[in-house]
């Protein structure tokens, strides 16, 4: 009976290395700008990100960067620009729509550049 405990214990401890060795595998970082002011463009630029599959999302309100670490299996480097795009704030490669940048509360609203 010890055998066969021991030999499911193994079984799954190797699963479980096996699984978290696959997912550092799609493990990719990224970091670029996204405009913004304050501690709630801070919030809600991170929150955009609060994704299964995206693991790290650190937004820089003095530099502007945000330092994304995702499952590029999951996500591409383009869908992580639209997700932020989506809550209100531009990035370097997307534009947010113009209504939903004029519902972020005023103090969040930073001057936008023609793309």
């Amino acid at each position: 009976m010890k055998l066969k405990n021991s030999f499911f214990i193994t079984v799954a401890s190797f699963t479980i290395l096996t699984a978290s060795c696959s997912s550092e595998e799609n493990k990719a970082e990224a970091s670029f700008k996204v405009y913004g002011n304050c501690g709630m463009c801070e919030e809600t630029i991170e929150g955009s990100l609060d994704q299964k599959g995206i693991y790290i999302a650190d937004w820089n309100r003095d530099t502007k960067m945000i330092d994304v670490s995702y499952d590029s299996e999951k996500y591409s480097l383009e869908d992580l620009h639209k997700l932020i795009a989506s809550v209100g704030y531009d990035t370097e490669l997307e534009r947010a729509d113009d209504e939903v940048y004029e519902d972020l509360h005023s103090c969040c609203q930073y001057e936008r550049r023609p793309m």
